[in-house]
C-alpha cells in the first residue's frame, strides 16, 4: 500500500462520511488505532487514527475527545525510556541504561544466552544488568500506574526483549492481553527523551494507506474537498 500524508480530525469525518456514501463498510482496530474501509470484503484504505481523535464507532459520529492520560514505552537492547502523558502533553519521563552489549560481537547478553550460555564474569554482569534494567522500568511504570488513571499503554519493544519485560521480578502494572496496549506503529531505533517527545508528535497525526483499487476513490474526496474550499474561498472574496 502506498503512504499519503494524513487528515487533520475533521478531515477524517468528512472522509468516513464520503467513504459511507460509496458503499463502503468501516472497520476499527482498537489495537493499532486505526480505521480499515472495505468495499467487498477488501481493505482498500487504512488510516492509523491521531490518539487525540475519539469516535463513536457504533454511529460513526464525532464523539467530544476526553481527558486522556497514558504511556508510552520504548525498549531497545542497552536503553529505554518511559514517558507519562498527561492530556497527550509530556507531564513525566525517564530514560533508563543498562550494560547489556557484548562490545567485539556487539550482541545483546539475551540473544548471547540463546545462542551459547553463560560464560564468563563479564557475561554474569551484563546478565544482572538487564534484569535489573527492567525491574527500572516495571517501577517506572507501577509508580504512573499508581498514581494516575492510565487510558492507555503505548510499546515499543523488540519480540527478544518481551518476556524479560513481562517477566521480572517487578512485574508490569498491566497484563500482555490488556485493551489499553497498542504497538507504536513506528521503528525505534534509540530511544531518548528527544525520540519520546518526536514519538509522541507522530502518534498525534494521522496517516493513510492507500491499496490500487483503493486510488481513484482517495483521489475523488481530494478533488471534492478542494471544490469545497474553492468555493468558500469565492464565497469570502464576495464580501
Amino acid at each position: 500500500m502506498m503512504k499519503v500524508e494524513g487528515f487533520d480530525n475533521s478531515l477524517i469525518f468528512s472522509f468516513i462520511e464520503f467513504m459511507k456514501s460509496k458503499g463502503a463498510t468501516l472497520e476499527y482496530n482498537n489495537k493499532k488505532h486505526q480505521l480499515d474501509f472495505l468495499i467487498e470484503k477488501e481493505v482498500i484504505i487504512i488510516i492509523r487514527l491521531p490518539l487525540d481523535f475519539e469516535l463513536d464507532f457504533e454511529k460513526l459520529k464525532p464523539k467530544e475527545a476526553d481527558f486522556k492520560n497514558y504511556v508510552l514505552v520504548m525498549i531497545r537492547s542497552g536503553i529505554a525510556s518511559v514517558g507519562f502523558f498527561e492530556n497527550f502533553e509530556c507531564h513525566q519521563h525517564k530514560v533508563f541504561r543498562a550494560y547489556m552489549t557484548r562490545k567485539k560481537q556487539g550482541k545483546s547478553q539475551i540473544k548471547h544466552l540463546k545462542t551459547k550460555g553463560k560464560s564468563r564474569a563479564g557475561s554474569r554482569i551484563r546478565l544482572q544488568e538487564t534484569l535489573e534494567f527492567f525491574d527500572q522500568i516495571n517501577e517506572r511504570l507501577q509508580e504512573h500506574f499508581d498514581e494516575f488513571r492510565i487510558d492507555k499503554i503505548g510499546i515499543s519493544c523488540s519480540e527478544t526483549l518481551i518476556p524479560y519485560f513481562y517477566g521480572g521480578k517487578i512485574k508490569t502494572p498491566f497484563d500482555k492481553q490488556d485493551p489499553r496496549i497498542f504497538k507504536i506503529p513506528k521503528h525505534i531505533q534509540n530511544p531518548t527523551f528527544e525520540e519520546l517527545i518526536a514519538t509522541n508528535k507522530f502518534l498525534l497525526q494521522s496517516e493513510i494507506r492507500i491499496s490500487e483499487s483503493g486510488a481513484l476513490i482517495y483521489q475523488d474526496f481530494i478533488k471534492e474537498i478542494k471544490l469545497k474550499n474553492s468555493s468558500l474561498e469565492e464565497n469570502n472574496d464576495d464580501w
